[in-house]
């Protein structure tokens, strides 16, 4: 019998069968309301409702049109990736979150979010990411946020 290990190319796990996109990795939900289901097919029992359209989740896993997602607190499922959008959002974490003018704790002050605010990521440099929420927009410190990971950069 012959080793299917030896002669099948090296698989990165990091990467989604489906997408090759990255995982995991940061999306957010579309809809105003996304079921997360125990399975990946639509016979499968709901366990989970997002509620919230633009609430940032982690994509773990793919499966044919199903992407199994999970929020900060580890709740998710499989949602259909018709729900889903790539638009980068956070959710803010810390008490409250300055928007600065540059990315630079002592540039001029443009707005504060409190937590459980939810806001649109323009862009990411290391420790700093330029959001916007509630018309307001300015550069907070990426460690106050959820659904970015440390010193991730994109624009």
């Amino acid at each position: 019998m012959e080793d299917v290990a030896a002669t099948s190319p090296p698989r990165d796990p990091a990467v989604g069968s489906v997408t090759g996109f990255p995982i995991p990795r940061y999306v957010s939900i579309k809809a105003a309301e996304a079921n997360a289901r125990r399975g990946p097919s639509r016979s499968h029992r709901i366990d989970w409702v997002f509620q919230r359209r633009n609430m940032p989740v982690m994509v773990v896993a793919e499966h044919g049109h199903w992407r199994r997602v999970i929020d900060r607190d580890g709740a998710g499922g499989w949602v259909h990736y018709t729900l889903l959008s790539g638009e980068r959002t956070a959710i803010v974490e810390a008490e409250r979150l300055t928007l600065h003018q540059r990315p630079d704790r002592a540039s001029m002050v443009r707005a504060e979010a409190e937590q459980g605010v939810i806001g649109t990521l323009r862009q990411c440099r290391v420790d700093w990411c330029e959001m916007e929420v509630g018309g307001f927009r300015g550069w907070v410190e990426a460690r106050g946020l959820w659904g970015v990971d440390p010193g991730e950069s994109f624009d």
